[in-house]
């Protein structure tokens, strides 16, 4: 039997940081001594408090619905959150839980865009954003950045690339892939071109409290009243908080948005897990103590992945200022990111993500969200592997 599928299931690429990620399993269930680069979460546990709130509300039994866009507890906590860290007001009802970070991103994308809108988006970028764009009847419009700007785009090139058709421009400051952070000037600029043009800012910031050095976050809701009218933060809490597998995320945008994006979810997936949000509570109110213990393990991590890198012949890499993520440049080997990788996996047992999956042909992701131990084995492979060229 033939089975015709929908315009849009056909037109999706699958997510290549799972595929590497279940081909690297894969390798290793069969024996083989695959170290993986590919993993977009921390490498470290839960914290026990957050575990131990989870573990109580699941022993006092709540295991029932909750209202689809979340807890009164936790959009409580979450605007609690913005307030304290980033000086800005949000009623609950301007807040929505969702189940994971890239679930408050479609929501987004299916509460603003239909067919005939543009969404900018500059890359290297998240590799789900162009996905959920064109899922949601959209063209993603991309602006090309390189590592001699930081992979960062500028506000000539953003007032250049809006249009009548433009709905919606996606800011991911610290970024995955590339680890680039934007000053506060900066994201103050990119925000006024949007203000001016009447564009709205979808700004993905899980990456918040991932940052090393001298490098600031801004959220450019904050920047004024104005700023905040235009933006939709995105928001979670599997980043800083290593809670990947709880599937709980969030966002804030201006009251009629919200209760679009409410209205949406109440007709999809309903309301996130029950005692995962006590424990998202309780990450939001409690103690913040394991985070400069992990950016003091990551940054030092950080900066012998970028030396290392650094130091291979072919190979560039700029320094990441946030999240856990290196993109470097492999033009240099004469190859681009697809081959280079599956070279790598094939013959020194390495998995990383080919660049093209992120609009970047000539760059490979790397995650440090691993043990010391493993990133100085893995790039001591790659410096072998790219030696042997």
């Amino acid at each position: 039997m033939e089975y015709r599928l929908s315009e849009r299931a056909a037109s999706l690429a699958p997510s290549m940081t799972l595929a590497i990620t279940a081909k690297a399993k894969e390798l290793r269930a069969a024996g083989e001594d695959v170290i993986g680069l590919g993993a977009g979460e921390p490498d470290f546990d839960t914290p026990e408090h957050i575990k131990a709130a989870a573990a109580q509300a699941l022993a006092d039994g709540f295991t029932k619905y909750t209202p689809a866009a979340g807890t009164p507890e936790l959009r409580a906590a979450v605007a609690r959150k913005f307030e304290r860290e980033n000086g800005l007001s949000y009623e609950p009802q301007q807040i929505i839980v969702s189940s994971g970070g890239k679930h408050s991103c479609y929501n987004v994308m299916m509460a603003l865009c239909q067919a005939g809108d543009e969404v900018i988006i500059p890359a290297p970028y998240w590799l789900s954003y162009p996905e959920m764009v064109k899922l949601a009847g959209a063209t993603p419009k991309i602006i090309a950045t390189t590592d001699t700007t930081e992979f960062k785009v500028t506000p000539d090139q953003l007032r250049s690339a809006i249009n009548d058709k433009t709905r919606l421009f996606i800011l991911n400051s610290p970024s995955n892939p590339t680890g680039s952070v934007y000053t506060p000037e900066e994201i103050r600029a990119l925000g006024d071109v949007c203000v001016e043009k009447g564009v709205l800012i979808m700004s993905d910031e899980i990456y918040e409290k991932l940052i090393y050095g001298d490098a600031r976050f801004q959220s450019v809701a904050a920047c004024s009243p104005d700023h905040q009218a235009h933006t939709i933060i995105v928001h979670g809490l599997a980043k800083a908080y290593s809670m990947t597998g709880w599937r709980i995320g969030f966002m804030a945008a201006p009251l009629p948005i919200a209760k679009a994006i409410s209205a949406i979810q109440s007709h999809s997936t309903s309301n996130p897990t029950s005692f995962a949000q006590s424990g998202a509570v309780e990450a939001l109110d409690g103690p913040q103590d394991h985070l400069d213990e992990w950016l003091g393990h990551f940054s030092q991590r950080r900066s012998f992945a970028c030396e290392k890198l650094n130091a291979i012949k072919g190979v560039s890499c700029v320094n990441s200022e946030g999240a856990f993520y290196l993109f470097p440049n492999i033009s240099g080997t004469g190859m681009k990111s697809v081959e280079f990788c599956e070279r790598l996996l094939a013959e020194v047992k390495v998995a990383a993500v080919p660049g093209i999956a992120f609009g970047s042909d000539d760059y490979i992701r790397i995650s440090y969200a691993t043990s010391m131990e493993n990133l100085q084995q893995a790039l001591g492979r790659v410096e072998s592997f790219v030696g042997s060229l």
